[in-house]
């Protein structure tokens, strides 16, 4: 029987989170475990279901809308006259495709964006926006699944590393603070 590791090697790796998952690998566990269906991953769409359906010996099924509408591929864009610099679309970037400063212009490696869509809501100023994927020679290509997992590891491994950093600094001033008994 597929376990985890061969329906997650079949998802897009996006990490969009439009399957009402946090990510592709929870989908993945969820579809193990029997509960969740295939056909949840707007992404990707009837290939990725015909695959999943051919792996798990299912039939497939047909995109459930609930979870959006199968779509060209896209990319995020941001207006660079109307980027504040407020790094609010930097967390949310499961692949780190946003890069920038605080107070500085924020732009998108296309190369590296996912198209999930992450970083519209929490810009402020709405300068963000998603457009398909260019498909020229000169532009480059969606990034590969496999890309995409090792830049989502990262990710979580960089907010992980931050997260027991400020918990040992804040640990530190408290011990600082409370007093002598």
């Amino acid at each position: 029987m597929p376990g985890a590791d061969d329906i997650d090697a079949l998802l897009p790796q996006t990490q969009c989170a439009r399957c009402g998952h946090p990510g592709c690998r929870p989908y993945a566990e969820a579809i193990a475990r029997g509960e969740a269906e295939i056909n949840q991953c707007p992404p990707g769409g009837t290939a990725t279901i015909a695959a999943l359906a051919k792996l798990l010996r299912r039939e497939p099924l047909p995109l459930n809308p609930a979870n959006g509408a199968q779509a060209p591929t896209l990319v995020a864009l941001i207006d660079e006259d109307a980027c504040i610099g407020c790094a609010k679309c930097l967390p949310p970037c499961p692949v780190d495709a946003i890069i920038g400063a605080r107070k500085h212009l924020h732009t998108v490696v296309m190369a590296l964006c996912t198209g999930c869509e992450l970083c519209l809501a929490p810009c402020p100023v709405d300068c963000i926006v998603m457009a398909p994927r260019p498909a020229t020679p000169a532009t480059a290509p969606a990034p590969e699944p496999r890309a995409n997992r090792r830049r989502f590891a990262a990710h979580n491994a960089r907010l992980a590393r931050r997260a027991e950093e400020r918990a040992r600094l804040l640990a530190s001033r408290k011990r600082q603070v409370s007093p002598q008994s």
